[in-house]
């Protein structure tokens, strides 16, 4: 048989596939976000980058030292690497594997009958087809398409750790901003109340007060010093953890830090009508990947029970003399099929398709949860757009009110009107509100983030290195 011929029988064979037709549940959410009427439809962020929401260039150069640097980064972009090479292992068994061999033996028979004993060579030269799976029901190119999908899996997994990434940095880099700040505040708070000690004190030689004031004072004073001992802990704390999710030092010629009332972000960012925006979240389309690599699992296990045809194939030329090895008169061929039917196993097929298909149904549960976590965070985020500026102007004017408070109670206090305790009232409700705005401002930021994330913002710009370009 020519090799010709065996490549036309492979290919009018193998023909046939088990996989069954890929079923895509139906996202199990509402068609549409929560709270996001009024915006307009396919308006959503998917692509956006990190700077079209911030454009602090502090966090930006911090950003690509966490891309650069973050060692979960770096173990997801491996796990790409190493499912492109599981895949490259399983699409080969596809094609025949074709190898060559050339061959030399001596060999000496003894003589008989008075004859002397003969020396003899044995030149050989052959291209061999070496036990290559004819795929007759597909069950070897199911694995093939479970591993492609196993990989594009991974690069989704890639995008979507480089998300969370930017979106953790973010995070910790402006819990950093709302310690430096709280620890301003504290510091200011300590020497507004060490004024209104030496006042007290003032108050007291005077005979206007009091010893009982100058004790509240110094309480009062001792606390905001506690108080501020506990902000710079804080700051260390999240300078640490920032550090730490970067994955390196911060260089010492970054840009200024601005405050968090400074910060250029877009706190309100435009959902979309449909919910189905979700689908080009990167971990939403990962776990359709793996939710297709386990229906092509299937299709193998299906597979499994028919013949299994095998060939194993040799062209090539033997002669006991090298220089006529290659003459038309000692060319040699073999051609071996082997078929292989399953008979009895003790049950092993029937366990294997059962357990492919529980698995299938595994990753059709995976599948629908991303989509309804997904939907909670971007209507959780809406929420969040929805009430937090107006909460964050009710309590400016609430700290606006509580200022004005306390200049009155001190000049009723200086002017002996009023005991210390209504100063000490307006001063810590001051502190207070103070702290819960910055707070506040550092959560609209946060939901921003968080939006952002839950969107898939800058998904569609991500590709893992190496791959080639995007992942379809």
């Amino acid at each position: 048989m020519r090799l010709p011929s065996l490549s036309v029988l492979i290919l009018t064979l193998s023909a046939c596939s088990l996989i069954p037709p890929l079923e895509t549940p139906k996202p199990p959410v509402p068609p549409v976000f929560p709270q996001s009427d009024g915006v307009a439809e396919g308006a959503g962020v998917a692509g956006l980058p990190l700077a079209g929401l911030v454009r602090d260039p502090r966090l930006l150069r911090i950003v690509d030292l966490a891309l650069e640097n973050n060692r979960d980064l770096r173990l997801a972009l491996l796990n790409v690497e190493e499912a492109r090479s599981q895949y490259g292992v399983q699409d080969a068994d596809t094609l025949p594997g074709v190898d060559t061999q050339a061959s030399y033996s001596r060999e000496r028979t003894p003589g008989s009958g008075g004859r002397s004993a003969t020396v003899a060579d044995q030149h050989g030269m052959t291209l061999g087809l070496n036990a290559f799976e004819i795929d007759l029901f597909g069950r070897v190119r199911a694995l093939s398409a479970a591993a492609l999908e196993r990989y594009l899996a991974s690069g989704e997994g890639y995008r979507a750790a480089r998300l969370t990434l930017v979106g953790a940095v973010a995070d910790a880099y402006f819990a950093e901003r709302l310690a430096v700040e709280q620890r301003a505040l504290a510091e200011r708070t300590l020497a507004d109340w060490r004024q209104s000690l030496e006042l007290a004190r003032d108050l007291r030689r005077s005979g206007q007060s009091g010893e009982g004031d100058m004790v509240q004072a110094e309480a009062q004073v001792a606390l905001a010093e506690a108080d501020l001992r506990s902000r710079e802990r804080a700051v260390s704390q999240a300078g640490n953890a920032l550090r730490l999710v970067v994955g390196t030092d911060l260089p010492a010629d970054l840009p200024a830090a601005l405050r968090l009332d400074e910060q250029p972000v877009t706190t309100r960012l435009p959902a979309g009508l449909p919910s189905d925006l979700l689908l080009n979240r990167p971990d939403i389309r990962q776990a359709e990947r793996t939710l297709a690599a386990a229906n092509a699992d299937v299709g193998a296990a299906r597979a499994a029970f028919f013949p299994r045809l095998s060939l194993t194939a040799a062209f090539g030329f033997a002669s006991p003399t090298l220089g006529a090895l290659f003459q038309s008169s000692h060319n040699a061929w073999n051609v071996s099929p082997r078929l292989v039917l399953p008979i009895f196993d003790g049950g092993r097929l029937d366990a294997e398709l059962d357990l492919a298909k529980a698995r299938e149904k595994e990753a059709v549960a995976h599948y629908e949860k991303a989509i309804q976590t997904a939907f909670r965070e971007v209507a959780d985020g809406l929420a969040g757009s929805a009430t937090l500026d107006r909460q964050i102007e009710a309590q400016s004017r609430s700290v606006a009110g509580t200022a004005r408070a306390v200049a009155l109670a001190e000049a009723r206090y200086r002017a002996g009107l009023e005991g210390r305790l209504a100063l000490l009232d307006a001063q810590r409700q001051l502190q207070a509100g103070q702290q819960t705005l910055l707070s506040l401002r550092r959560e609209e930021i946060a939901n921003a983030v968080a939006l952002y994330k839950a969107l898939g913002g800058g998904s569609t710009d991500v590709r893992a290195p190496g791959m080639g370009g995007p992942v379809q």
